[in-house]
């Protein structure tokens, strides 16, 4: 894919920024009512948290999470990044994709379940936990950039380096 055009870029940026910390906000949101549910004495309340975590669930979590999952791509493909050029942007992408699918393959129908058996157990209190903790770590990836370079992000930055010194000027001065 070609570079993005600095507007475009800082657009992308700027919306995947925006949709990311949206879903650790509601990932912290859910967590709060899944907390709320399940250490409540009071049925009507558990009930109105598990039914607050399904509109969440129902409205909120597939869009952000494929919107974060489709902006990250856009801007790892789109920029000098890459997508497995650097392990930072590698180990996102995987963990972007796992915790996605588990939004919804798994704590969309636990959501749903706990409303219509109007169950509430500790499934609704840890899924938000691993979701805000894989979040938080994806967060300081992003700002921290650990790690190196993969290997073919070695590759090719040696195949770059040699191709900009085949057509170099030499600094010596040839007869």
């Amino acid at each position: 894919m070609k570079p993005l055009k600095r507007p475009v870029r800082r657009g992308v940026l700027v919306a995947h920024v925006a949709v990311s910390v949206s879903w650790l906000g509601l990932t912290v949101g859910l967590l709060t009512l899944g907390l709320t549910a399940f250490l409540t004495g009071d049925p009507a309340t558990a009930s109105a948290a598990t039914r607050a975590m399904k509109v969440f669930g129902d409205w909120l979590v597939v869009p952000v999470a494929l919107l974060s999952l489709v902006s990250g791509l856009v801007l790892a493909v789109g920029t000098p990044w890459g997508l497995a050029r650097h392990r930072w942007v590698w180990i996102k992408f995987w963990l972007t994709l796992i915790t996605t699918g588990l939004s919804i393959f798994s704590l969309r129908p636990g959501i749903d379940a706990a409303v219509a058996d109007e169950v509430v157990d500790i499934n609704l209190v840890i899924a938000p936990s691993v979701a805000t903790a894989t979040y938080l770590l994806i967060t300081a990836i992003s700002v921290l950039k650990p790690w190196g370079l993969t290997r073919r992000g070695r590759r090719l930055r040696i195949s770059a380096s040699s191709a900009k010194s085949v057509d170099a000027p030499s600094p010596r001065q040839t007869a």
